[in-house]
């Protein structure tokens, strides 16, 4: 079956947090309505989201400060998984943030969750030896 990827909608917010809960990605310190309305703000061309018939079985969040590339919020539902749709949204967010003069990729992964730190070695990423450091300015829930 084909994914067709497309820039998310406004519409697709219930879906797309749905898909976020089924794959394990919410946590209650973040807000995930709060987190798509920034989104949204910024670099809205960078959300993208993976659609089977009418159904959302996919998403990436991109972002680029003229520095790094960040990506965040990359699912696939548990259904779809080891289906390359992952691989596929991926190579397009790249293709993206490529296109916009990106020359390196950052993300963050739970240390937990090794089946995604395996999926992101097996597309070419590669552990960075940094700590990662945050600083929330404003809380959410």
């Amino acid at each position: 079956m084909k994914m067709n990827i497309r820039a998310f909608q406004e519409k697709d917010t219930e879906e797309v947090i749905r898909l976020w809960t089924d794959c394990g990605l919410t946590v209650p310190w973040n807000n995930s309505n709060k987190d798509i309305q920034r989104k949204l703000a910024i670099q809205p061309e960078l959300f993208l989201v993976g659609c089977m018939e009418r159904l959302i079985i996919a998403s990436v969040m991109a972002g680029y400060d003229g520095h790094r590339g960040w990506i965040y919020y990359l699912a696939v539902h548990p259904a779809h998984q080891h289906s390359g749709f992952g691989r596929e949204i991926m190579l397009e967010a790249e293709r993206l943030l490529l296109s916009m003069g990106c020359s390196k990729i950052n993300l963050q992964v739970r240390s937990s969750n090794t089946s995604l730190i395996e999926f992101y070695q097996s597309i070419g990423y590669k552990t960075d030896e940094v700590i990662s450091m945050g600083k929330r300015l404003v809380k959410d829930c």
